[in-house]
Protein backbone atom coordinates (compact mmCIF):
# COMPACT_ATOMS: atom_id res chain seq x y z
CA UNK A 1 0.00 0.00 0.00
CA UNK A 2 2.41 2.60 1.55
CA UNK A 3 4.44 2.39 -2.29
CA UNK A 4 1.75 5.47 -3.14
CA UNK A 5 3.05 7.79 -0.81
CA UNK A 6 5.83 9.89 -1.98
CA UNK A 7 8.98 9.78 0.29
CA UNK A 8 9.75 13.56 0.07
CA UNK A 9 10.79 15.19 3.09
CA UNK A 10 10.29 18.48 1.58
CA UNK A 11 6.92 17.78 0.36
CA UNK A 12 6.18 16.56 4.11
CA UNK A 13 7.90 19.69 5.77
CA UNK A 14 5.66 21.79 3.68
CA UNK A 15 2.58 19.78 4.18
CA UNK A 16 3.07 19.57 8.32
CA UNK A 17 4.47 23.45 8.07
CA UNK A 18 0.98 24.88 7.01
CA UNK A 19 -0.86 24.04 10.30
CA UNK A 20 0.05 26.72 12.78
CA UNK A 21 -0.01 24.48 15.90
CA UNK A 22 2.82 22.30 14.15
CA UNK A 23 4.87 24.82 12.73
CA UNK A 24 6.24 26.08 15.75
CA UNK A 25 7.05 22.12 16.14
CA UNK A 26 9.55 21.68 12.86
CA UNK A 27 12.92 22.73 12.58
CA UNK A 28 13.75 25.97 10.12
CA UNK A 29 13.75 24.25 6.91
CA UNK A 30 14.57 25.09 3.02
CA UNK A 31 15.22 23.62 -0.13
CA UNK A 32 19.04 23.25 -0.55
CA UNK A 33 20.13 26.66 -2.65
CA UNK A 34 22.79 28.58 -2.28
CA UNK A 35 21.24 31.77 -1.06
CA UNK A 36 19.14 29.36 1.57
CA UNK A 37 22.50 27.76 2.46
CA UNK A 38 24.25 31.08 3.26
CA UNK A 39 21.28 32.54 5.14
CA UNK A 40 20.59 29.25 7.42
CA UNK A 41 24.20 29.07 8.34
CA UNK A 42 24.48 32.66 9.32
CA UNK A 43 21.35 31.88 11.45
CA UNK A 44 22.65 28.89 13.14
CA UNK A 45 26.41 28.20 13.22
CA UNK A 46 25.03 24.40 12.68
CA UNK A 47 23.24 23.20 9.94
CA UNK A 48 21.50 19.56 9.01
CA UNK A 49 21.77 18.28 4.97
CA UNK A 50 19.29 15.43 4.45
CA UNK A 51 18.37 14.13 0.86
CA UNK A 52 14.77 14.97 0.01
CA UNK A 53 14.24 10.98 -0.58
CA UNK A 54 16.70 9.47 2.03
CA UNK A 55 16.02 6.71 3.88
CA UNK A 56 17.42 5.66 7.63
CA UNK A 57 19.23 8.20 8.18
CA UNK A 58 21.63 7.63 5.52
CA UNK A 59 23.87 10.39 4.15
CA UNK A 60 22.85 12.73 6.24
CA UNK A 61 25.25 15.57 7.25
CA UNK A 62 25.89 18.09 9.83
CA UNK A 63 27.69 21.32 9.13
CA UNK A 64 29.07 23.97 11.16
CA UNK A 65 30.66 27.16 10.97
CA UNK A 66 33.79 27.44 13.43
CA UNK A 67 35.32 30.75 14.49
CA UNK A 68 38.60 30.27 12.24
CA UNK A 69 36.47 30.60 9.20
CA UNK A 70 36.74 26.83 8.70
CA UNK A 71 33.37 24.34 8.32
CA UNK A 72 33.45 20.97 9.91
CA UNK A 73 31.23 18.27 7.86
CA UNK A 74 30.76 15.39 9.86
CA UNK A 75 28.77 12.38 8.03
CA UNK A 76 27.56 9.26 10.20
CA UNK A 77 31.10 8.82 12.28
CA UNK A 78 33.49 10.81 10.02
CA UNK A 79 34.92 14.24 9.81
CA UNK A 80 36.38 16.45 7.06
CA UNK A 81 36.90 20.05 7.06
CA UNK A 82 36.59 22.67 4.35
CA UNK A 83 39.14 25.58 4.46
CA UNK A 84 36.73 28.56 3.18
CA UNK A 85 33.49 28.94 1.99
CA UNK A 86 34.70 28.35 -1.93
CA UNK A 87 35.54 24.81 -0.72
CA UNK A 88 32.96 24.26 1.09
CA UNK A 89 30.44 25.66 -2.13
CA UNK A 90 32.35 23.04 -4.62
CA UNK A 91 31.67 20.47 -2.16
CA UNK A 92 28.16 21.59 -1.72
CA UNK A 93 27.78 21.81 -5.98
CA UNK A 94 29.04 17.96 -6.14
CA UNK A 95 26.37 16.84 -3.25
CA UNK A 96 23.80 18.41 -4.51
CA UNK A 97 24.50 17.92 -8.24
CA UNK A 98 22.38 13.84 -8.57
CA UNK A 99 20.02 14.34 -5.66
CA UNK A 100 17.95 16.83 -4.44
CA UNK A 101 18.67 17.96 -0.71
CA UNK A 102 17.01 20.11 2.35
CA UNK A 103 18.91 22.24 5.01
CA UNK A 104 17.82 22.41 8.36
CA UNK A 105 18.54 24.40 11.21
CA UNK A 106 20.75 21.40 13.51
CA UNK A 107 18.57 20.55 16.78
CA UNK A 108 21.11 19.72 19.95
CA UNK A 109 18.61 16.69 21.58
CA UNK A 110 18.41 15.55 24.77
CA UNK A 111 21.02 13.08 25.68
CA UNK A 112 21.51 10.09 27.52
CA UNK A 113 25.25 9.21 28.75
CA UNK A 114 26.35 11.92 25.90
CA UNK A 115 24.18 10.57 23.16
CA UNK A 116 21.56 12.06 21.38
CA UNK A 117 18.14 9.77 21.52
CA UNK A 118 14.86 10.57 19.45
CA UNK A 119 11.84 8.83 19.97
CA UNK A 120 9.44 6.42 17.75
CA UNK A 121 5.81 7.39 17.50
CA UNK A 122 3.83 4.76 15.76
CA UNK A 123 0.56 6.13 14.42
CA UNK A 124 -2.27 4.47 12.70
CA UNK A 125 -5.82 3.64 12.01
CA UNK A 126 -8.34 1.03 10.65
CA UNK A 127 -9.62 0.81 7.09
CA UNK A 128 -12.76 2.39 7.65
CA UNK A 129 -12.96 5.67 5.94
CA UNK A 130 -14.06 7.22 9.35
CA UNK A 131 -11.21 5.75 11.62
CA UNK A 132 -9.40 7.61 14.06
CA UNK A 133 -5.87 7.84 14.58
CA UNK A 134 -4.70 5.93 17.40
CA UNK A 135 -0.90 6.08 18.79
CA UNK A 136 -0.10 2.38 18.60
CA UNK A 137 3.52 1.67 20.31
CA UNK A 138 6.99 3.98 20.66
CA UNK A 139 9.84 3.55 21.79
CA UNK A 140 13.56 5.55 22.39
CA UNK A 141 16.12 5.13 20.27
CA UNK A 142 19.83 6.10 21.50
CA UNK A 143 22.63 6.92 18.84
CA UNK A 144 25.74 4.84 18.73
CA UNK A 145 28.63 6.25 20.40
CA UNK A 146 30.24 9.19 18.00
CA UNK A 147 27.44 9.11 15.81
CA UNK A 148 24.90 12.22 15.71
CA UNK A 149 21.70 10.17 13.99
CA UNK A 150 20.02 8.33 16.03
CA UNK A 151 19.23 5.82 13.02
CA UNK A 152 22.81 4.11 13.79
CA UNK A 153 21.59 2.41 17.02
CA UNK A 154 21.60 -1.16 18.53
CA UNK A 155 19.63 0.68 21.88
CA UNK A 156 15.56 1.01 21.51
CA UNK A 157 14.34 1.63 25.42
CA UNK A 158 10.69 2.28 26.57
CA UNK A 159 10.07 6.24 26.57
CA UNK A 160 9.19 6.95 29.75
CA UNK A 161 12.50 5.73 30.98
CA UNK A 162 14.42 7.76 28.42
CA UNK A 163 12.69 10.59 29.51
CA UNK A 164 13.71 9.61 33.11
CA UNK A 165 17.18 9.43 32.26
CA UNK A 166 17.60 12.14 30.07
CA UNK A 167 15.51 14.08 33.00
CA UNK A 168 13.51 15.48 29.99
CA UNK A 169 10.46 15.19 31.35
CA UNK A 170 7.70 12.20 32.06
CA UNK A 171 4.08 11.06 31.40
CA UNK A 172 2.98 14.59 30.95
CA UNK A 173 5.40 14.90 27.89
CA UNK A 174 4.76 11.65 26.45
CA UNK A 175 1.64 12.84 26.08
CA UNK A 176 1.83 16.03 24.57
CA UNK A 177 4.24 14.21 22.02
CA UNK A 178 1.70 11.67 21.36
CA UNK A 179 -0.64 14.65 20.92
CA UNK A 180 1.72 16.40 18.01
CA UNK A 181 1.97 12.96 16.27
CA UNK A 182 -1.55 12.68 16.13
CA UNK A 183 -1.74 15.93 14.77
CA UNK A 184 0.15 15.72 12.35
CA UNK A 185 -0.91 12.83 11.04
CA UNK A 186 -4.57 14.61 10.37
CA UNK A 187 -2.06 16.87 8.62
CA UNK A 188 -0.94 14.51 6.37
CA UNK A 189 -3.63 12.72 5.61
CA UNK A 190 -5.18 15.80 4.17
CA UNK A 191 -2.58 15.21 1.26
CA UNK A 192 -2.45 11.34 1.28
CA UNK A 193 -5.87 10.03 2.25
CA UNK A 194 -5.46 6.84 2.13
CA UNK A 195 -2.22 6.77 4.29
CA UNK A 196 -3.00 4.38 7.63
CA UNK A 197 0.21 4.40 9.23
CA UNK A 198 3.32 6.60 10.31
CA UNK A 199 6.15 6.55 12.20
CA UNK A 200 7.39 9.31 13.58
CA UNK A 201 10.67 10.47 14.64
CA UNK A 202 10.21 12.97 17.11
CA UNK A 203 13.22 14.74 19.37
CA UNK A 204 12.72 16.85 22.58
CA UNK A 205 15.72 19.12 22.76
CA UNK A 206 17.83 20.04 25.48
CA UNK A 207 15.12 22.68 26.97
CA UNK A 208 12.62 20.02 26.79
CA UNK A 209 10.96 21.46 23.31
CA UNK A 210 9.00 18.57 21.28
CA UNK A 211 10.27 18.61 17.51
CA UNK A 212 8.87 16.76 14.49
CA UNK A 213 11.78 15.38 12.69
CA UNK A 214 10.17 13.49 10.28
CA UNK A 215 7.41 11.29 9.64
CA UNK A 216 8.13 7.72 7.80
CA UNK A 217 5.64 6.10 5.31
CA UNK A 218 7.35 2.59 5.40
CA UNK A 219 8.32 2.28 9.61
CA UNK A 220 10.53 -0.54 10.38
CA UNK A 221 8.78 -2.86 12.59
CA UNK A 222 11.38 -4.41 13.73
CA UNK A 223 12.12 -2.58 16.66
CA UNK A 224 9.01 -3.32 17.95
CA UNK A 225 9.62 -6.92 17.47
CA UNK A 226 12.54 -7.07 19.98
CA UNK A 227 11.17 -4.76 22.74
CA UNK A 228 10.11 -6.82 25.70
CA UNK A 229 6.51 -5.90 25.97
CA UNK A 230 5.13 -7.37 22.78
CA UNK A 231 2.12 -5.79 23.16
CA UNK A 232 2.64 -2.62 20.67
CA UNK A 233 4.29 -5.02 18.41
CA UNK A 234 0.60 -6.83 18.07
CA UNK A 235 -1.35 -3.83 18.09
CA UNK A 236 0.29 -2.60 15.75
CA UNK A 237 -0.20 -6.24 13.22
CA UNK A 238 -3.54 -5.51 14.19
CA UNK A 239 -3.87 -2.30 12.76
CA UNK A 240 -2.43 -3.10 9.37
CA UNK A 241 -4.91 -5.97 8.82
CA UNK A 242 -8.10 -4.51 9.92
Amino acid sequence: MSMLFQRDKWLQYRALSSVPLLASRLPETQLLEQEAFDQMLLQHSSVVLKPCDGRYGRDIMFIRRLKTGTYRIQNENSTITMQNRDELQDWLDQVGKDREYIIQQRLYLARIQQRPFDLRVMVQRQKTTSSVWRVTGSYAKIASRGYLVTNVTNRTIPVLKALQLARAGGRKQLLQVERTALLAAKSLEVHYPDLRQIGFDIGIDKKGRIWIIEGNYRPDLRPFRRLKDSSMYRRILWYQKH
